[in-house]
């Protein structure tokens, strides 16, 4: 087991963390290099476009499985729900073959997303730095894995509440319902697609507290801006104006900036921290030669203007 694991630490050295020379290259072998690239991925996707477009139909009716179900996480299964059935429409000619076109392009360039990834990996880590390339590498996976689990915790856990308490109250109102297909489609998508965004809050802090943009006392002492923040950004992104889903898309969205400020907290620089501990005085609170001077000018006896000489107490003009 030592040994296995001796094996692919040097591996991981040799082939991920180990700095690269420094070749310098042409700027225009480096847009050939990103053209080879794109066009690796655009490849890729639109093999993964032609397969998912063949599926469409199955992934449209996977789309629409959270509108009369609702998913039991310890069962793992999907029970109906008491809603009637509910029929989709379409307005215009065009509508439903745009709707499979849409899916599948989506659904296309999520599963592309790793390829993606690597491929922007590959171009921008010979310019990285060994400590950059430790930090860079994991940061980029758990984001792809967060944005997954976004995407995955709308889907089975927020559409059916959200989507059942939206057609009840219409139902319960007295209106019939009846769906365009194009709406429908954009909610559900829009829907993944800002969870999956929401899911990516406490990495984006944790690397603005890496950076020492900001830090966890920092992030503590906006969290009333963070929450009245949270609600107006549901309030824009929502697909409708209710406050029912202004709500369950602010409330993990708060819940995520908590998250972001423990995050901030383990993982953030230390420099501030060890400064206040040792007694250093940081930069934003260091006395400048502007401050210093009337105590030292003070000390020593000497006046002067501005532009004078800062003397050493006890020591004479230079």
């Amino acid at each position: 087991m030592e040994k296995k694991r001796s094996q692919m630490s040097e591996w991981l050295e040799e082939k991920v963390f180990k700095p690269l020379e420094d070749k310098k290259m042409p700027i225009m072998e480096h847009l050939h290099e990103l053209q080879w690239r794109l066009t690796r991925t655009v490849v890729v996707m639109a093999g993964i476009f032609i397969v998912t477009f063949f599926y469409a139909d199955t992934l449209v009716n996977w789309i629409r499985v959270p509108l009369q179900n609702y998913f039991i996480p310890g069962s793992l299964e999907w029970v109906p729900s008491d809603l009637p059935k509910v029929p989709f429409v379409f307005l215009s000619p065009a509508e439903a073959l745009f709707q499979n076109i849409k899916v599948a392009a989506l659904f296309a360039l999520v599963l592309a997303t790793p390829q993606i990834l690597w491929e922007t990996w590959q171009f921008v880590v010979p310019g990285l730095h060994v400590q950059e390339r430790r930090f860079t590498g994991p940061f980029i996976a758990i984001s792809w894995i967060a944005f997954y689990l976004g995407l995955a915790f709308a889907f089975f856990i927020v559409l059916p509440f959200a989507l059942h308490f939206l057609i009840s109250y219409g139902l319960n109102a007295g209106f019939i319902a009846q769906i365009s297909i194009a709406n429908y489609v954009g909610f559900t998508l829009w829907f993944m697609m800002v969870f999956g965004m929401i899911f990516e809050v406490p990495l984006v802090l944790t690397l603005m507290a890496k950076l020492g943009w900001v830090d966890a006392p920092i992030l503590k002492k906006y969290r009333k801006w963070a929450f009245l923040g949270s609600f107006l950004f549901a309030a824009i992104l929502t697909p409708t104006p209710d406050p029912f889903n202004q709500c369950i898309m602010a409330l993990p969205m708060y819940f995520f900036y908590e998250v972001g400020i423990i995050s901030a907290r383990i993982f953030g620089k230390k420099k501030t921290h060890e400064d206040a501990e040792s007694g250093t005085p940081s930069s934003s609170t260091a006395m400048t030669p502007a401050r210093m001077k009337p105590a030292t000018q003070a000390a020593g006896g000497g006046g002067g203007t501005d532009d004078d000489y800062v003397n050493v107490p006890g020591a004479g003009p230079r």
